[in-house]
């Protein structure tokens, strides 16, 4: 009798394998961290053959540790880290080179010279994105460039590429399924999310062989059955999203103008909209939320590089707390922030400023200022930033929005989310299991085998915890307009 949905979470520290019955209960969950190699300044790359090896492994203890059958599972949804980049070599499956991480910035002097010329326009207009080392396709030029004989051997077709998903369902199926879906190649810069397809002059452009691109296919849907003898059984491989579009999807965010926001190291914010690819003229960009029996949704994303990031800062730095969990209580503990505002701008400013000059402040410091109104300026800063991203979404889209879903280790916090709803005036909804990516990776598995529908899906209740807005539009911009103000004084 097959019971269970696996969903694989390869993540950028870390491979998860979690559990979840017919009714979409977590049952169990699997973690190891893998290696990271730091090379040289600002180069981030991971081996993929530890990412393989780590990710079986987290599964086949979590079926192991709760004694279940590999025959008891109706099939198989994976998630994973976006923009990361692989090539192996087809015939041997060994990696070229190390897979270079999202964070990775070898590339950035590459992206700069395009941004003055025709591409940036093109490839904002055609792949949804902005010109950027973040996105795979200078890391592949990269690899093809400086790699002895891979641009060779990738012209005679023996050099596959792909993100970790691809990367993974190949080896996990014994090397029959060579493909991606709608979401991670929306991510590379190389594929016309208007047309759906790899686009052939920015494959000119990086110089990359056609023949190295995997398929790409729907996020929900029977892909390929992994091998019989990494489980003991074969299991379909039936859903596929990257990190951020599952957790919109894990989120049930269905219906155009509804939104998440990841409250994590910084802040992964996605709208759906529906049919509609937004061109951007306020720093948002994007992208292919998910495509499902060939029909494509759209979103907007916009990311804030500081948020929870800016909590470990207060605790490791400052030594102003000892843990995360205090913030909450000092937080409610005064009645306000009293004109202080951090911008923990560490790494420049992200969505929709896009200022990477712009460097972290604390604004407003009188005599009286005390170390909880810095610590409250803190929570209060992520709220800002949010803010600040759905105001720049509804300047492109005009689609309002009615509640904002939460989740990310941030999201626990109760004063940020009230004070989230109360900034944004909209409710905010923190469902009971926070584990939104893997379950929304579930989903798509049981969508794509037919376990459930659209309609049983949408019938699923995020039920949890509801923030509603208590204060009034007047203080509202107040307070706002006093981080305006901030971000006006770090940027000048």
């Amino acid at each position: 009798m097959k019971k269970y949905i696996l969903s694989l979470d390869q993540g950028t520290s870390s491979c998860r394998a979690l559990l979840f019955d017919k009714e979409f209960n977590l049952i169990g969950i699997e973690q190891k961290e893998f290696s990271q190699k730091y090379p040289k300044p600002g180069w981030v790359e991971q081996d993929p053959k530890e990412i393989l090896e780590v990710q079986i492994k987290v599964a086949q203890d979590l079926l192991k540790s709760n004694n279940i059958s590999a025959d008891e599972i109706i099939s198989i949804g994976i998630t994973n880290q976006r923009e990361t980049t692989v090539l192996w070599n087809k015939n041997t499956g060994e990696p070229v080179y190390n897979a270079i991480v999202w964070q990775d910035k070898r590339t950035s002097g590459v992206c700069n010279e395009l941004k003055d010329t025709y591409w940036n326009d093109y490839i904002s207009q055609n792949t949804g994105l902005w010109i950027d080392s973040y996105f795979s396709a200078t890391k592949i030029q990269w690899i093809l460039e400086n790699i002895e004989e891979v641009y060779q051997n990738a012209k005679y077709g023996d050099i596959l590429f792909g993100t970790i998903d691809t990367w993974l369902i190949w080896n996990l199926t014994g090397k029959k399924a060579f493909v991606t879906d709608y979401t991670n190649a929306s991510r590379t810069m190389l594929y016309n999310i208007r047309t759906l397809d790899w686009d052939k002059k920015l494959l000119s452009l990086f110089n990359i062989p056609p023949m190295m691109l995997p398929r790409v296919v729907d996020s929900a849907g029977f892909i390929a059955n992994t091998e019989a003898d990494i489980f003991g059984v074969e299991i379909p491989i039936s859903g596929v999203a990257g990190d951020q579009q599952a957790a919109l999807f894990g989120q049930l965010c269905f219906e155009p103008g509804t939104a998440k926001n990841t409250y994590g190291t910084g802040c992964f914010i996605l709208m759906n909209t529906g049919k509609h690819v937004f061109h951007s003229l306020n720093g948002m960009i994007s992208t292919i939320a998910w495509g499902i029996d060939g029909n494509i949704t759209y979103a907007l994303e916009g990311s804030v590089f500081i948020a929870g990031a800016a909590i470990k800062w207060l605790r490791d730095s400052l030594g102003l707390i000892k843990s995360a969990a205090e913030t909450e209580e000092i937080a409610k503990s005064i009645a306000s922030s009293e004109g202080v505002y951090v911008v923990p701008a560490f790494s420049g400013l992200g969505a929709p400023y896009w200022d990477m000059q712009a460097r972290a402040a604390i604004v407003g410091l009188t005599q009286g200022s005390s170390k909880n109104n810095i610590i409250r300026a803190t929570l209060e800063s992520i709220a800002y930033q949010t803010k600040d991203v759905f105001d720049a979404m509804y300047e492109d889209s005009k689609l309002e929005l009615e509640e904002l879903y939460v989740d990310g280790g941030a999201s626990a916090n109760d004063f940020l989310m009230q004070f989230q709803a109360d900034i944004l005036n909209t409710k905010v909804v923190r469902p009971k299991n926070i584990e939104t990516t893997a379950l929304g990776a579930a989903y798509l598995a049981a969508l794509g085998s037919y376990v459930v529908n659209f309609n049983d899906l949408k019938k699923m209740l995020n039920s949890g915890k509801e923030f509603k807005p208590q204060m009034e539009a007047e203080k509202i911009a107040e307070l706002y307009e006093g981080w305006k103000n901030a971000i006006k004084k770090i940027r000048a």
